[in-house]
C-alpha cells in the first residue's frame, strides 16, 4: 500500500507526467515571470490594459497564461482537458470564472452557465462536483447590510429573493442530477449571509448526503468554531454537512477593512496559527465523516499529507467517496497527480470562459502566487527539476 511521505511529493517524474516538454518548458517560464513581483505586475497589467483597448493580444494570452490556468473558454472547449486529467485519475471541476460584472442580467447568466456545468456533469464520473461564487449570484452591498442587521429597501429584497431562488434552483439540480455542487467563500463582512442561505440549502438537499457544500476559510481564527457550529445544525435539524475547506484567499482585504472599521482582525495572526487552524480543521471532519463530508482544497503539502495520515488512523478507504483532495488547474500538480495515483480521490478546479473576460481571475492568481511565500518558487524548483530529469534521461 502506498503511503503518502513528504517524499512523495518530490516525485516530478508523475507530478508532470500529463505535460509534453514544450508545456513543461512554457510552465518553466510562466512561474519564472510569476516568481519576479515587478514582472508579474508589469506583465498582467499590460494584458489588462490591451484587451481593454482590443489590441491583438488575446492569442498570445491564450497560448500563454490562459492555457496555463484555464480550461477553455467554454465548457465544450474544456474537454481535451478533463479527458487528459481523467487518463490519470484526476477529476476536473469546472469553474465560470467570469468576474466583475454584478448586476441581474450578469447573474442570470451566471445561473444559466452553471446549470450547465450541473448538466454536463450529470452521470460523468470525470467531474465529481459544480460550483459557484456566490457574488455571481447576488449583489455583496445587499449581504453585508443585511449582515449588519439594517433592513433592506423594497428593490433591495426583490434581489435579495431573486439570489437566494437563484440558489435554489442550482441546488435542486444538483439534487435531481446527483451532481455535488460547492459554493465559493466571499469576504467575511458578508460571509455570514452566504452562509445562512446556503445553510437552507442543506436542509432541504443534504437529508442523504452531501449535495450541498458551504466553504471555510481556515485563515480566519472563528472557522473551526463555524464548522463545529455547523455539525451542531446538521445534527439538530437532521442533514449532512458539506464542508469545503481552503485557507483563504483574501488576507489584505480582511485585514485593511478591520483596519479601516476598528474592529478585531479576522485573520489568525500568523502563518503557524492558521496551518493549525487548518488541519484542525481537517481532524474535525474526519473524526465526525458520518456527519461530514469534507472536500479538501489545499496546495499546502503537509495538510495533504496530515489527511492522508488522518484517513489511515480512523480506518478510512483512500477512495472513500466522503472525501476529495483538490487543488487548482494549473498548480500544485505535484500534489494531485502523486495522491491520484496513490489511489486517493482527487480533482482540478478548471476555470473556463471568454479571455477578456477571465481576465480578473488570471491576474488574482498571479498576485497570489507572488504574495504567498514560496508558492511560485515552490513549482519552478520542481518544473527545474522534471526538466533536468528528462534531459537526463534523453542523453543516457
Amino acid at each position: 500500500m502506498t503511503q503518502i511521505t513528504k517524499e512523495s511529493f518530490e516525485n516530478t517524474a508523475m507530478a508532470f507526467v500529463a505535460k509534453n516538454d514544450w508545456q513543461l518548458k512554457k510552465a518553466y517560464w510562466l512561474f519564472r515571470i510569476v516568481n519576479n513581483n515587478l514582472m508579474a505586475r508589469i506583465s498582467t497589467k499590460a494584458a489588462n490594459l490591451s484587451l481593454k483597448l482590443h489590441f491583438p493580444v488575446k492569442g498570445i494570452i491564450k497560448k500563454t497564461v490562459f492555457e496555463h490556468f484555464c480550461g477553455g473558454e467554454s465548457i465544450a472547449d474544456c474537454k481535451q482537458t478533463v479527458a487528459t486529467l481523467s487518463k490519470y485519475k484526476v477529476g476536473a471541476i469546472l469553474d465560470y470564472s467570469v468576474e466583475g460584472k454584478h448586476d441581474e442580467a450578469a447573474f442570470d447568466i451566471a445561473l444559466m452557465e452553471t446549470l450547465k456545468t450541473i448538466e454536463h456533469a450529470k452521470d460523468n464520473p470525470d467531474v465529481p462536483y459544480c460550483v459557484f461564487k456566490p457574488t455571481g449570484m447576488g449583489s455583496a452591498l445587499i449581504m453585508e447590510k443585511l449582515q449588519l442587521g439594517k433592513s433592506l429597501t423594497k428593490e433591495e429584497q426583490v434581489a435579495f429573493d431573486k439570489m437566494k431562488n437563484r440558489y435554489l434552483v442550482l441546488s435542486q439540480a444538483a439534487y435531481d442530477n446527483n451532481v455535488r455542487l460547492l459554493i465559493d467563500a466571499e469576504d467575511s463582512w458578508y460571509q455570514d449571509t452566504v452562509d445562512e442561505v446556503v445553510y437552507e440549502m442543506m436542509e432541504q438537499f443534504n437529508k442523504e448526503r452531501a449535495i450541498v457544500f458551504n466553504t471555510y476559510q481556515m485563515y480566519r481564527w472563528a472557522s473551526l468554531q463555524n464548522i463545529k457550529q455547523a455539525h451542531e445544525r446538521a445534527k439538530a435539524k437532521g442533514f449532512v454537512l458539506g464542508a469545503k475547506l481552503v485557507r483563504g484567499a483574501y488576507m489584505e482585504n480582511e485585514r485593511e477593512r478591520a483596519a479601516q472599521h476598528g474592529y478585531k482582525d479576522p485573520i489568525c495572526a500568523d502563518k503557524k496559527a492558521t496551518d493549525d487552524s487548518y488541519n484542525n480543521g481537517l481532524k474535525y471532519c474526519v473524526e465526525n465523516i458520518g456527519q461530514i463530508e469534507l472536500f479538501n482544497g489545499s496546495h499546502n503539502e503537509y495538510s495533504n499529507q496530515y489527511l492522508t495520515e488522518l484517513m489511515d488512523t480512523y480506518g478510512l478507504d483512500k477512495d472513500d467517496k466522503r472525501i476529495y483532495f483538490a487543488q487548482l488547474y494549473g498548480m500544485s500538480d505535484n500534489i494531485s497527480f502523486v495522491l491520484a495515483d496513490a489511489g486517493y480521490n482527487v480533482a482540478k478546479y478548471v476555470p473556463y470562459g471568454p479571455v477578456k473576460f477571465v481576465m480578473p481571475y488570471l491576474i488574482r492568481r498571479a498576485e497570489e502566487n507572488t504574495s504567498v511565500a514560496g508558492q511560485s518558487s515552490r513549482e519552478l524548483i520542481l518544473l527545474k527539476k522534471e526538466l533536468l530529469r528528462r534531459k537526463s534521461n534523453s542523453n543516457s
